[in-house]
């Protein structure tokens, strides 16, 4: 399955590394957090690290080590705007539950 990026996603990361001046893309991770076990990491990433999945979606390189890929896999991440806030967006199958505040997850 892997995990996409939507239009609207791509277009923030690719500004993003633009004007960072360097990176090849965007790791996506997971780790233990929050009130319902897990949480998403975001990171730009600058390289490749030896047992990575990559994926290529709307222009723009996605990263994922093995350990996360369990938890991801399937995933879409959408790039919102609503008010006041904006974010990114994890449209991820694979949860079972969310806490309140929608910042971690348990599957």
């Amino acid at each position: 399955m892997g995990i996409m990026l939507t239009k609207n996603a791509a277009k923030h990361v690719i500004r993003h590394i633009e004007r960072r001046g360097k990176g090849i893309g965007l790791r996506i991770g997971v780790r233990t957090s929050g009130c319902s076990g897990m949480a998403y990491t975001l990171e730009f990433a600058d390289n490749e690290n030896a047992g990575d999945a990559v994926f290529e979606t709307n222009g723009v390189k996605i990263l994922v080590d093995p350990k996360s890929l369990v938890y991801l896999d399937g995933t879409e991440l959408d790039y919102t705007r609503e008010g006041l806030n904006e974010g990114f967006k994890f449209n991820n199958p694979n949860v079972k539950n969310q806490c309140g505040c929608g910042e971690s997850f348990n599957i």
